[in-house]
């Protein structure tokens, strides 16, 4: 038998075990073993029943991803789940622990299902812009309904043993103790009392009720027109399933895999995946090779407002103990408030119980004293975006914490080696930008200088795996990878505004691209005070060819600071978190426009996603050709993470590769006829065409 597939016979059981660690996933190595197995126990006559689990503590994750390419190897997916179903002897499969994607499709074909309490089942492939393709879409709603499979498909969440036993899912619930005797007893009974062979696809308790699952068909349909506005898989699920209550068994088999081809082919897929994959290869870098990060149980966090308190609430949830200090007594208790607040929130949603907040809140200390910090492992300031102040505080740390100890400066632009410059051990300082909410937000860009050690930046990448954040290395850079970014298509955007589009015709846009919020609305829920400070900040060292638009700045004159303030370039009345427009900022512009002589022109919503991706993808390719981010793919997750650029178009970069580097650089040439010095395409850029090479080419 093939390595990755274990087959022996205990009495008259023929027992197929998968063993592809860590997972188990059904790689093609993995099928032909199943299918050999198969064959062997089918053609044995002593072989009176089929059971099929996974080693270890895994029944199996699904197929191998990577070969998702090369779908029509033999044997598919597919097939082995025809051949388990059609197998003339029963074969129970046995869920020692998760079965999700393929894995729970071949669970669905076998005849008999077993599992232990602890065990779940999934089928995420929504995740990826794809559908079960294995059957799963023809043989659950046999069994559960329209309205379970649908709600099991869309969501693709992990479903425990006593709901999926509940609906008929799994036949029999055992005790994760002395389970392997439990099954073998199980399948024995099968055996000794004749249990009658019944294939899903014979099934059909969940077909009886017509009404009950058209309905369910049409309700879905129209959530979905709501709420996956330009999505292409969820509405070839919806497809699928249909199928399975219209249509023959065998038909809507051939429907599905067809289906699902389109899918893997579409574009939406191919991003979904290479988010998959951009994700996982983020912690991948040079410094955490042969390095251990250093003790990480005591945090201190300088600074209890927003920032610092999201800060320490993702450090309380991750299990670690936690010192605030404030410089008064009445900034620790609005840092303590606004740390209880979030715990309060989840107690009224019904998360936690007050029993759990008290236990957590045990782990919560605050001080006045940085003396108190001598015992942190990492002290993290999240103190005003000021140089000066940070570095007046840094000094402080340098003073009060121990040898050893990471110190790390929460800041959005600032040079990180200037920070570090002001204490007497840069190799221990380091980066950390934390995006608000910092307890709810993924993303956490580790930023490292010049001087810092490489177990100082294994410790950043070990706290952010801790609490559950998606780190990305970030070089030290203005703005770091993000917000560098970030700057450069608001820019743009910005220029788009004064040249004609409103900026609501420009959030409108960008919605419809598929970002949840546009660059305007954006603007007023971070608050538009603070990219006036920034721009107030960089005003000195601004090009005199960089063309600048003051109409953010008329604004924020005024005061409309956006939603804080009521006003912005919104409207945002009695608190509403959602804006109407204001005739009043159109007016703005108008006189910002006829100041600078220009006459406003027409822009369609292809044409300002032209120069909205343009600058963004450009300013990419230029914090890779600084080698401020180590691959096109970080940038990717940075964007999905931090910025909420639509994660099935894979990031900027990947959209620039599926949208064709060449034109972009096309897009650039034509748009710096009008302004070369913002429209100054990247060499690397200019290189990867040159070369007929795009930006996958250069993830490592």
């Amino acid at each position: 038998m093939y390595e990755s597939v274990s087959y022996t016979i205990d009495n008259s059981i023929g027992i197929i075990i998968l063993q592809n660690p860590p997972v188990n996933a059904l790689n093609h190595s993995v099928r032909k073993g199943i299918k050999k197995a198969l064959s062997e126990a089918i053609k044995n006559n002593s072989v009176k029943a089929i059971l099929i689990t996974g080693s270890g503590n895994k029944f199996s994750a699904g197929a191998d991803i990577k070969e998702f390419g090369n779908h029509s190897e033999s044997p598919n997916l597919p097939e082995i789940c025809n051949l388990i179903e059609s197998s003339c002897k029963p074969v129970i499969a046995f869920l020692n622990g998760i079965a999700f994607g393929g894995g729970f499709e071949i669970v669905l074909a076998a005849h008999f299902r077993i599992a232990i309490q602890s065990a779940k089942i999934s089928l995420p492939e929504i995740h990826l812009g794809l559908l079960p393709g294995s059957g799963g879409t023809q043989r659950m709603p046999r069994i559960t309904g329209v309205e379970y499979a649908l709600d099991m498909m869309l969501k693709g969440s992990p479903v425990p043993m006593e709901n999926a036993y509940s609906v008929g899912l799994i036949d029999q619930i055992i005790d994760d103790e002395n389970s392997q005797q439990s099954s073998i007893n199980y399948v024995k009974e099968v055996i000794s009392n004749k249990y009658e062979i019944i294939r899903t696809s014979e099934r059909s308790e969940g077909l009886k009720d017509e009404n009950k699952n058209r309905n369910a068909l049409e309700k879905n349909f129209n959530d979905l027109k709501k709420n996956a506005k330009g999505l292409f898989a969820p509405f070839k699920i919806l497809e699928c399933i249909e199928k399975s209550i219209s249509v023959p068994f065998k038909d809507g088999l051939e429907f599905e895999r067809e289906t699902f081809k389109n899918c893997l082919n579409s574009t939406q897929s191919k991003g979904l995946i290479h988010a998959f994959f951009a994700e996982r290869n983020s912690k991948k870098i040079p410094e955490v090779i042969n390095t251990s990060p250093r003790n990480l149980e005591k945090i201190a966090v300088i600074g209890g407002g927003t920032m610092g308190s999201g800060i320490a609430v993702a450090a309380l949830d991750a299990g670690m103990e936690v010192l605030m200090i404030e410089r008064d007594h009445e900034g620790l208790s609005k840092g303590r408030k606004n740390v209880e607040d979030v715990y309060n929130r989840h107690i009224k949603k019904g998360r936690i119980s007050l029993e759990t907040k008290d236990k957590v809140l045990e782990r919560y200390f605050s001080s006045v004293d940085f003396n108190d910090i001598s015992s942190a492992d990492i002290v993290i300031e999240a103190v005003f975006e000021d140089m000066e102040v940070k570095k007046e505080v840094f000094k402080i740390i340098d003073q009060e914490a121990r040898d050893g100890a990471v110190l790390a400066s929460n800041t959005s632009y600032l040079n990180i080696d200037e920070i570090a410059s002001s204490t007497s051990r840069p190799n221990d300082v380091l980066g950390l930008h934390f995006f608000s909410p910092a307890n709810i937000m993924k993303l956490l860009e580790i930023v490292v200088p010049n001087r810092v050690s490489n177990d100082a930046v294994a410790t950043g990448f070990a706290l952010a795996v801790k609490m559950g954040k998606i780190p990305v290395r970030a070089g030290n850079s203005e703005g770091f990878i993000g917000n560098r970014i970030l700057r450069t298509y608001s820019n743009a955007a910005s220029y788009l505004m004064e040249d004609g589009a409103s900026p609501y015709e420009i959030d409108t846009a960008v919605r419809e691209f598929g970002y949840p919020i546009g660059p305007f609305q954006m603007l007023d829920l971070a608050g538009g005070d603070i990219g006036w400070a920034n721009r107030k900040r960089l005003s000195e060292s601004r090009d005199s060819l960089e063309r600048y638009v003051h109409i953010a700045d008329r604004l924020c004159e005024r005061g409309w600071f956006g939603q804080k303030t009521g006003r912005g370039f919104y409207i945002y009345k009695d608190g509403s978190r959602t804006g109407i427009e204001d005739k009043e900022v159109l007016k703005i512009i108008d006189e910002e426009r006829s100041k600078k002589n220009i006459k406003p022109r027409k822009f369609n919503n292809k044409e300002i996603m032209r120069r909205y991706i343009s600058a963004m993808v450009n300013e990419g390719s230029k914090v890779l050709q600084d080698k401020v981010a180590l691959r096109p793919s970080d940038i990717d997750v940075t964007k999905l993470f931090g910025y909420a650029f639509p994660k099935y178009r894979g990031g900027p970069m990947k959209y620039a590769d599926m949208y064709g580097i060449n034109n972009i650089l096309r897009d650039i040439q034509e748009f710096a006829e009008d302004d070369p010095f913002f429209w100054n395409p990247s060499d690397l850029l200019k290189d990867l065409v040159k070369h007929s090479k795009n930006f996958d080419n250069l993830n490592i």
